[in-house]
């Protein structure tokens, strides 16, 4: 009797456990080998674009049909100070940059050379440092000729390193957003003003409704340690959040001046990018070691996000983006959310400081399984570029800019892919 009992309880523990311990070892990687070779999508056209270092986050801006990023632009750096990887080996002073790329995507792949060109941009009114992490793009509602650009800067805080003892309850990095404006087609971008508030503690992506009010993620609670590692390993530890920030004005020269931020978001694991959906109101949010890839709306009144739906994926996942198909029809409609991640995040721990070290990538497309009547929407994911780590290393952004549909032939795309510690923004041709 006692081993009918026992052999019931380990039944019960298997069922509990084995799906939720199975699903988190297939997120992480642990039972996935890096590929051989790069799977290129479809095997098609690849290129590397120059003078794109370390650009974690993209942005398409359909109007000017540009694509915007910041970038740390030297190696080293990186990997000696960028809290979001828990690397803190001391303070640095670079300042990163902001690109926009061109796809001039009506150019045949003979013209490689002229394809992608990244122009790096001219600062006004800003000298650094400026340690770059993920970036919004909103166009000027005064100015369609224009644009405002959010950055998250994970400056070093000099109260501790210049303190005479480092006290623990003075964090190592003061991080806060900067906000530029850019004349669509000029050379330069202008620093508006920086935005800090006590709640904006490990700040990640930035999702902008207004110049004057944004979401922001905070992807963990804990800045660093063990805490911080439980956080990233155990589903149950949903510390993060994601906050309103309200501004005033944009006139202010001190960063804390006129800023207002409330908690808009609690009860997820691991906050990481934020995105712009199918709708206006749609907010794309992902919690990146989780893979799990969360559709909602905010109320605004009173500034909250409910959360609508969900999308799980086989890796872990991070800024999101929406493909909206140019070419759509009632009978054929290739729109999509489009997300990147890493082929073993469990290497991660051992690869963060390490500027030699290998991490592939992983990038998924997501689309709605037509449902039928009354039951609830059906995900469809699939898998539409690998790489070992040989050609890009690391994934935190991808998106898709359409290629010219010629007659006869199938939807194509332009998928853009970055990393945070990518030596370059790679394309590749995809069909969708």
């Amino acid at each position: 009797m006692g081993s009918l009992l026992n052999l019931a309880i380990l039944t019960v523990l298997v069922a509990t456990f084995y799906g939720p311990v199975h699903r988190q070892m297939t997120v992480l990687g642990v039972l996935r080998k890096a590929t051989d070779e790069a799977r290129l999508a479809e095997q098609q056209a690849f290129y590397k674009i120059e003078d794109t270092m370390h650009c974690e986050d993209l942005h398409f801006h359909r109007p000017s049909h540009k694509i915007f990023t910041a970038c740390e632009d030297s190696v080293l750096p990186r990997f000696k100070w960028f809290p979001p990887l828990g690397n803190f080996e001391g303070p640095v002073s670079s300042t990163g940059s902001i690109h926009v790329i061109d796809p001039k995507v009506s150019l045949p792949p003979s013209a490689s050379f002229e394809i992608f060109e990244s122009v790096r941009k001219v600062f006004e009114n800003f000298s650094g440092p400026l340690i770059t992490h993920g970036i919004e793009v909103l166009e000027d509602p005064d100015n369609p000729g224009a644009v405002y650009i959010f950055v998250v800067n994970h400056m070093p805080n000099m109260e501790y390193y210049q303190g005479d003892s480092r006290a623990q309850d003075v964090p190592k990095a003061r991080s806060q957003v900067e906000l530029f404006h850019h004349a669509l087609g000029s050379n330069t971008v202008r620093h508006v003003r920086s935005i800090l508030h006590s709640l904006i503690v490990t700040p990640n992506d930035i999702y902008a409704e207004s110049p004057l009010s944004f979401y922001v993620t905070n992807d963990h609670f804990y800045r660093e340690g063990f805490k911080r590692q439980v956080e990233d390993l155990v589903p149950a530890a949903k510390w993060s959040n994601v906050v309103h920030v309200q501004v005033d004005s944009l006139e202010s020269e001190q960063a804390e001046i006129g800023v207002n931020a409330k908690v808009a978001l609690v009860g997820l694991q691991n906050n990481n990018g934020l995105g712009h959906g199918q709708s206006k109101e749609e907010i794309l949010i992902s919690n990146a070691i989780g893979g799990i890839m969360y559709r909602g709306r905010a109320n605004p009144e009173t500034r909250n996000i409910s959360i609508l739906d969900e999308v799980h994926f086989d890796s872990s996942i991070d800024n999101p983006s929406y493909y909206m198909d140019p070419y759509r029809t009632s009978s054929g409609d290739a729109s999509g959310y489009v997300l990147a991640g890493l082929l073993r995040p469990i290497d991660l721990a051992k690869n963060h400081a390490d500027p030699n070290g290998k991490d592939g990538v992983m990038v998924w497309y997501a689309r709605p399984n037509t449902p039928k009547e009354g039951s609830a929407v059906e995900w469809q994911t699939r898998l539409i570029f690998e790489d070992d780590g040989s050609n890009i290393r690391s994934s935190s952004t991808a998106l898709l800019v359409p290629i010219e549909l010629q007659p006869g032939e199938k939807k194509k795309a332009w998928l853009f892919v970055t990393g945070f510690v990518s030596e370059n923004v790679i394309a590749v041709e995809v069909f969708l």
